[in-house]
């Protein structure tokens, strides 16, 4: 059964590692085969990415998309490691995650991720220490 996409006028949409762009029109599309695809609304950039959550989503989303993830998968376990030292509270959200990466479910590991973020967001890391460091 394929899967069907509307996207509204210039949102843009990532099939396969090519980044496409909708015209000026909301247009539906049907995917008839797998394939890996984020919509704009679940893409942080790195500009975006200001916080150690979102850093960590943004790593994410490169294991998700990636045809050889485990550089990445490596860059993950470190930055969850450093904000388990940040906010041990998000221990239970970061074991979800990073069973999810460890099962190979990374769609599963990025939704999640978007709960940590908004976690976050909320207040619960707090932003002073959550910056990134500033460069020298």
């Amino acid at each position: 059964m394929p899967l069907r996409l509307e996207l509204k006028p210039f949102e843009r949409l990532i099939i396969n590692g090519a980044l496409l762009r909708n015209g000026d029109r909301r247009s539906t599309f049907l995917i008839e085969t797998q394939c890996k695809f984020l919509r704009e609304s679940e893409i942080i950039t790195e500009t975006e990415a200001d916080t150690v959550c979102k850093r960590l989503h943004l790593t994410l989303t490169v294991i998700y998309l990636a045809d050889d993830p485990t550089p990445s998968i490596d860059l993950f376990f470190r930055q969850a490691t450093d904000l388990l030292g940040l906010a041990p509270a998000a221990a239970p959200q970061i074991a979800a995650i990073a069973e999810a990466v460890e099962a190979g479910e990374y769609y599963r590991a990025l939704k999640l991720s978007r709960k940590l973020v908004e976690w976050e967001t909320a207040g619960a890391v707090p932003v002073a220490e959550a910056q990134a460091p500033a460069a020298p």
